[in-house]
């Protein structure tokens, strides 16, 4: 599966912690982290001060503790844990897939799968919050959607819309049983 993977892995760019205003890139591709540095600053010393780059193996990265130190201090410790997963191996095949395919892959699930699912992550809350997403399970559970609903759905979003509906033909289906309920019991 691996194979699946492209060049670069991973790709993060920031400046440095106050009061520093030194530039940083650190990139991982499939065989080695790339971490480059430019200096920024108006004292002498550092004019015409050359762009620095490390560059480690993944196996090497695992045992620089220097060079990790300065990535938990520039881009915090959830990169640089992060990073580590991946010098290991440890590939989110998942997180690598596209938005699109993601939303068509959770318009499957039940809709308390998509609720757990929502507080997973930032982007899983994002996508199962998504109108791209809802207007898909819209589509799944109606078999007609009107111009009405569309309309609808263009002012309060698709979720809504969706809810809506739902409780729409609850309603319908209770009074429904109620009607054939009367009806039953006129006869006797």
């Amino acid at each position: 599966m691996a194979s699946w993977l492209p060049e670069t892995l991973f790709e993060i760019v920031g400046q440095g912690p106050a009061p520093s205003k030194d530039y940083y890139q650190l990139l991982v591709t499939r065989c080695e982290v790339i971490f480059r540095w430019w200096k920024v600053s108006l004292r002498s010393e550092y004019r015409g001060k050359q762009p620095g780059e490390a560059k480690d193996s993944h196996g090497n990265f695992l045992e620089n503790a220097h060079l990790q130190v300065q990535i938990a201090l520039i881009f915090g410790a959830r990169i640089l844990e992060y990073v580590l997963n991946l010098c290991e191996g440890k590939f989110d095949f998942l997180e690598r897939l596209s938005d699109n395919l993601l939303l068509t892959i959770i318009s499957y699930l039940d809709l308390e799968d998509i609720a757990r699912l929502s507080q997973t992550s930032r982007r899983f809350a994002k996508l199962c919050r998504s109108d791209q997403l809802w207007e898909q399970i819209v589509q799944s559970y109606c078999d007609d959607i009107t111009p009405d609903m569309r309309a609808l759905a263009l002012v309060v979003g698709w979720k809504q819309t969706f809810f809506t509906r739902m409780l729409q033909l609850h309603q319908e289906s209770h009074e429904r049983e109620q009607r054939e309920g009367s009806q039953g019991h006129s006869q006797f």
